[in-house]
This record gives structure tokens, sequence and C-alpha cells, in this order.
């Protein structure tokens, strides 16, 4: 798995490589059943501290995309063909929403400049799935 994270950027290592979990589970180059590198690997890979990795691998856990055991280590539990998300995984996900949309109006992108980026986004998870 191809990982790139930005160190100088504002947004915590961390919470770059749960994203970028996210969008290769999204894009179809993780699926259900794919094993992710081990933390300790991830943080020599990277060039980072492996409790780094932990607290992405952590955080992945606790959404649901990611079990983690001893024997196999961490591994990919659900994709985009996995059937409906786990219950309130859909209210959680509005209020994050809300915020994202809230940052939008702000910063005044009209409402369909935001509706155009979201099919364009949507459209390149499905285009990089196939």
């Amino acid at each position: 798995m191809l990982l790139t994270i930005d160190l100088d950027s504002d947004t915590p290592i961390y919470q770059q490589i749960r994203d970028r979990v996210v969008e290769a589970v999204a894009s179809g180059v993780l699926r259900a059943g794919d094993p992710l590198p081990s933390t300790r690997q991830l943080g020599v890979d990277l060039g980072i501290n492996f409790h780094t990795v932990s607290k992405a691998y952590d955080l992945l856990r606790q959404e649901g995309l990611i079990r983690i055991n001893r024997k196999s280590g961490a591994v990919v539990r659900r994709d985009r063909t996995s059937g409906p998300p786990d219950a309130g995984f859909a209210d959680a996900w509005q209020a994050r929403l809300r915020t994202l949309l809230a940052e939008a109006a702000t910063q005044g992108l009209t409402r369909e400049d935001v509706l155009k980026r979201s099919r364009d986004v949507l459209d390149g998870f499905e285009g990089e799935n196939r």
C-alpha cells in the first residue's frame, strides 16, 4: 500500500494516515480482507513513530473500517461492497458533513459548486474502482 503524508501539513499525521486509508478503500485500492502494514512497519516506511500509526489504526477500528488482532494484525473490515453501514454511521457522518458544508458556505462556495465538487469526488472513486 502506497501512502503519502505531508509532514509540513497542519493536518496531524495520524489523521492523514486515517484519511489516506479511507480514500484507498473508497477507491477500491484496498478491499475487505486486505491486510494493512504493521504499525511498526508503516512507521518505518513513513519515517514516523509507530504510536502515530497506532492512533490512526485505532480511529479506523473505532469507525468499523478495520479489525485488529494480535495474530493477523490490521485487516480491512469493510469496503464499498460490504452492504449497508453499521448502525449510527449515517447520523455521525451527517454531523461531520454539516461542518464541511458550513466551511464551504462560510468561504463563499455556491450550492452548485459544492454539488459539482461532491459529484466529481464521488465519480473519481467510482472511476478508480473500475
